[in-house]
Order: C-alpha cells, then structure tokens, then sequence
C-alpha cells in the first residue's frame, strides 16, 4: 500500500530523506569552496584543484549503476545507511590527507561510498509514496539536498578562512555521521520493495530497457547537462570574486552558498507545479529562468552578479525537481536502475563539465564560462522543449503527465 501526504510515515520518511540529501550533498560538495585554498597549498591550476570534486562525482557516477543492482537484493534501507556511514568516515579521513594524491584517493572512496544513496532514496520514494505525492516528496529530498550543499559550503568557507580546510573537513564528516544515525532512525522499512536479480546481465538488461523507452534517455541528457552547468558555475564564481576586480574574502563568497535555500524552495514548489500542471509543461520553463540567471552573471555589479546567481540556482533545482520525479513515474522495473542511470549522467556532467571548465576559464575568464555553460543549456532548453511532446505511458502504469 503506498504511503499517502501527511500520514506520520509520510512525515517520517521526508524527515530522514531530508538528512539523506543533505548528508549527501554537503559531503560531496564541501571541497568546493575550497579549491583556491587547495590550489595555493599544492600549487594546482584551477583544472587540477577542481579534481578535488570532480574525482568523487566521477567515482559516484560509476557507483551509481552497481549500487542499484546490489539494492535490488540486500533492499534499500540498509544500502543508503551504508552509504552516508562511510561517506562521512571518508571526509574525517580526507582532513588527513598528506598531500594531494592522498585527498584524491580518498576523495573517490568518497564517491563510491555515496553512491548507494542517491538513486536508492529516488527509488525507495517512487515504491512507497502514491503517485500524486512523489512531486512533493521528491522536492523535499531535493531541498534537503540544496539545504545540505548550502550548509556545506558555507561551513568550510567560514572554518577554513579561521581555522583551515582540514579542520572544515573534519567537522563535515562529523556532521555526516550525525545525519547518518538521524537517517537510520527515522526512515521506515520499505513496504513495497521485492527483490529483484543481481548482477552484470541483469544491469544490462535494465540498462536496455531504460534506455529503448522514448523519454528516459531525453532526462538523462538533461541530468548531463543541468548539472554540469551548476557545478561549473560555482566551481569557478570563485574564482573571479576573490580576484583584484572585488577582492572578497574566502568566507564572503562561501555565503554566497546561501544562495542554495532558494533552491530548498523551488524545488518543494516546482514538485507541487509538476504534480498539478504536468511535468511537460513545467520543465522547459524553469530551464529558461536558470539561462536568464546565468546571462545576469556577466554584469559587473555585484548585486547583479548574485541575483543572476540566485536566479539561476532557483531554476536548476526547479528542473532537477521536474525532472528526477518525471524519470520515477516513468520508468517500469527496474526502478531503481533508471534513477542511477539519471544520476550517473547528473553526476558525470558535474565531472566532465565542471573540468572542462576549469580549462576554459583559465583561457577566456568569465566570458568564455559563461559562453560554454550557455550553449550547453539551450541544447537542455531545445529537449525540454521536444518533451513536451513525449506520448504518455498507457494509463494502467500510471505514466508521467
């Protein structure tokens, strides 16, 4: 029997979802604040300090699919606590690291770790939560997990400009082993899981399916893309408010993460949007609020620059909202497979990208950022746009509206 909006087991499940995405995101985030400080103690370019985050979404990515395989056994629960206990024990041990390589190692540990949560908690939410709730519910995790990369950049920025990144990173693992015993106990036991097969032909054959369907493969590019700009964006703002034209200081442009509770916002309304108006109908308009935003971040004014920013992270979280719970009402089994393929392209465009950027900047600042991340968002506007003529599922699987 699925779980229905404001039931005590609805309110329990968005509680520990809550935990999840922040423990998540604040983890695999907090780094990257930090990547100008890493740069002038490791003597790294902007590239190579980014690989501090790419390394994990690129170590997660891969996790992702095999994670989900594994959870068709041992069932979700038990795979996503693991998952938040060893990413935290994970960035206590990055606080240690003795030079770079080191960080690097344990940065990927990282990222396999977390790996088991993500598209497990999308997949343990599409299973337990009736349809015309998963909108709402989604959103939540989602604003848990803007919540949780908020929080996360801005307590390193502030530590590290007083203390220093070590002591930043250690004092996030310790939070994350908080949400991880918050997690465990207050999610209930999954209802309406059924075990499923394991192993490499059985992820194949999913993988297959998932991607023979004429709509899925369409979100997973957005996943690419939309993540990849967000990513980039704040990857190397960074860098360009902390030079000579503003001059801020590390724990000034770590703030600018606050920017992150509008996305706690859009998210939770951009769910409720979808449940009500139909996701198709939704998607391709809150793409076009994230590119206005983006173009908003060439002005030379501060204010402008953060209201482009706010506006910008506004619309990607609204998207991901959209479109993360348009891929758990759409997919058939396995289901969580095809929120790990979402999430392995999310986060291998947060890879990718968020690299390739880092190039780009070094050769043509701001500007060229902007150019690149702008071109790789009307691509994501031109197939928001195609989806909106998707033909929906037959009505007995209850296909996305």
């Amino acid at each position: 029997m699925s779980i229905q909006a404001g039931s005590p087991a609805f309110k329990r499940i968005n509680r520990a979802m809550v935990f999840g995405g922040f423990s998540t995101f604040a983890l695999l985030y907090c780094v990257q604040p930090l990547m100008p400080q890493l740069a002038h103690q490791f003597t790294l370019t902007p590239a190579q300090s980014s690989l501090a985050l790419s390394v994990s979404t690129f170590a997660l990515a891969l996790s992702l699919l095999f994670s989900s395989v594994i959870s068709d056994r041992i069932g979700r629960k038990p795979m996503m606590v693991a998952a938040m206990m060893g990413g935290a024990i994970f960035t206590v041990a990055s606080a240690f690291a003795q030079d770079y390589a080191q960080l690097l190692v344990l940065r990927a540990l990282l990222g396999v770790s977390l790996g088991g949560m993500p598209a497990i908690a999308m997949a343990y939410l599409g299973e337990e939560i009736e349809p015309a709730s998963l909108g709402l519910s989604m959103g939540l995790y989602i604003g848990g997990s803007a919540f949780g990369g908020m929080l996360g950049r801005v307590v390193t920025s502030v530590l590290s400009d007083f203390y220093s990144w070590r002591v930043a990173l250690a004092a996030m693992g310790a939070a994350g082993l908080y949400a991880a015993w918050e997690f465990r106990r207050s999610l209930p036991a999954s209802q309406n899981f059924k075990q499923g097969q394991v192993g490499v032909a059985a992820l194949v054959a999913g993988v297959r399916q998932h991607l023979s369907d004429p709509g899925l493969p369409w979100l997973f590019a957005l996943a690419f893309l939309l993540m990849g700009c967000m990513v980039s964006l704040y990857n190397y703002i960074g860098y360009r408010l902390l030079g000579p034209a503003y001059g801020l200081s590390q724990s000034a442009v770590g703030l600018l993460s606050a920017l992150y509770l509008l996305g706690i916002f859009s998210s939770v309304w951009a769910g409720r949007l979808a449940d009500r108006l139909g996701r198709r109908n939704v998607l391709w308009l809150v793409m076009a609020v994230m590119l206005g935003g983006l173009l908003l971040t060439l002005a030379s004014s501060l204010v402008v620059i953060v209201l482009g920013m706010g506006l910008f992270t506004f619309g990607f979280f609204a998207s991901h909202s959209v479109a993360s719970s348009w891929v758990g009402r759409r997919a058939q089994e396995p289901k969580a497979l095809a929120s790990a393929i979402y999430l392995f392209f999310y986060y291998m465009g947060s890879s990718v990208l968020g690299s390739f950027c880092g190039t780009v900047w070094s050769a043509a600042g701001w500007p060229g950022v902007v150019a690149l991340l702008g071109g790789t968002l009307c691509v994501g506007f031109v197939i928001g746009v195609k989806l909106r003529g998707l033909a929906p599922l037959p009505a007995p699987t209850l296909a996305a509206v």
